[in-house]
């Protein structure tokens, strides 16, 4: 594993591997062992959208690991002037050890990984978002002790977020089932991959959707550079919320995520979030150590 551009590229193996590196750093967190893998490396992290866990959590991973994190804005970098991604990539792999980087085009990371020397993590696009899903992932384990036998449903916006969703299920062998307007779909080709597992299903319904669920997320209706759309949205998301009613179809003991941040009284109201906020954050915090693992894989 060189990269981490999207869960798509990953085997089911290469995927509970880096879960199993992420538990066990989390562990030797917990108590106190230090696990300085990545001293005297540095990860350049590109960021042109903003950003709260993604900046915290790589930064402080990096720290924890013995490196060093470079915080790279867009507005300092020749990137956000026009140079282009094939010429950064090569003056960026002259001097570091790794990149992440949260921007919005798939294609810049993967150009970025095609012209670079060294380790490309994919911080977040507009078509993906793979360190949370490992988080995502992870916490599920923690909570149910296997993916066997589990269904993920998930309510929303067809957005990054639900791509990488569908796949990481998937391919740890859980059931999937998506519930989004039908002009709000996933990817197309995320959609070709899921299809063809017969293990996923999609439908307009967010109740039916949620019927025997073991876990549930959501997202928020309008995502970064989608603001001026947050009206048409509302309107277009209008009972693709996760409530009470949504609930009584799943497991009793259904599990609820949500990325971050939440907006309540939209797609998720304040009783349901408060409820399941134990394992909100418990699935924000495995954000650092699922990206400790990444970084321990491909730059170690």
């Amino acid at each position: 594993m060189k990269h981490l551009l999207k869960l798509m590229d990953l085997s089911e193996q290469e995927i509970i591997e880096l879960l199993n590196l992420a538990d066990q750093l989390k562990y030797e967190r917990a108590h106190g062992i230090a696990h300085p893998h990545l001293a005297g490396k540095t990860l350049g992290m590109i960021f042109q959208k903003a950003s709260t866990r993604t900046r915290v959590s790589f930064e402080t991973g990096m720290v924890q690991l013995g490196g060093y994190p470079l915080f790279l804005s867009s507005h300092d970098l020749q990137i956000g002037r026009g140079e282009p991604v094939q010429d950064t990539a090569r003056v960026l792999s002259r001097y570091l050890d790794g990149i992440m980087i949260r921007t919005f085009a798939q294609q810049e990371v993967e150009d970025l990984a095609k012209y670079g020397s060294i380790p490309v993590i994919n911080g977040l696009t507009d078509f993906c978002h793979p360190c949370q899903v490992l988080a995502d992932l992870m916490t599920i384990r923690e909570y149910k002790g296997s993916f066997d036998g589990l269904k993920m449903c998930y309510i929303g916006d067809g957005n990054n977020m639900a791509n990488s969703l569908i796949v990481g299920g998937l391919k740890v062998g859980m059931s999937v089932s998506v519930a989004c307007p039908a002009d709000y779909q996933p990817d197309a080709s995320v959609l070709e991959f899921a299809n063809a597992t017969g293990k996923f299903s999609m439908t307009e319904s967010p109740v039916l959707a949620a019927e025997n669920a073991d876990v549930i997320f959501t997202d928020v209706w309008a995502s970064m550079g989608q603001e001026g759309e947050a009206e048409k949205r509302r309107i277009a998301f209008n009972g693709y919320q996760v409530n009470d009613e949504v609930l009584s179809a799943a497991h009793s003991e259904c599990m609820v995520q949500h990325c971050l941040p939440a907006h309540r009284g939209e797609e998720i109201t304040e009783k349901v979030f408060e409820a399941h906020a134990n394992e909100i954050f418990d699935e924000a915090e495995n954000r650092l150590h699922a990206q400790k693992a990444v970084m321990v894989k491909v730059m170690g």
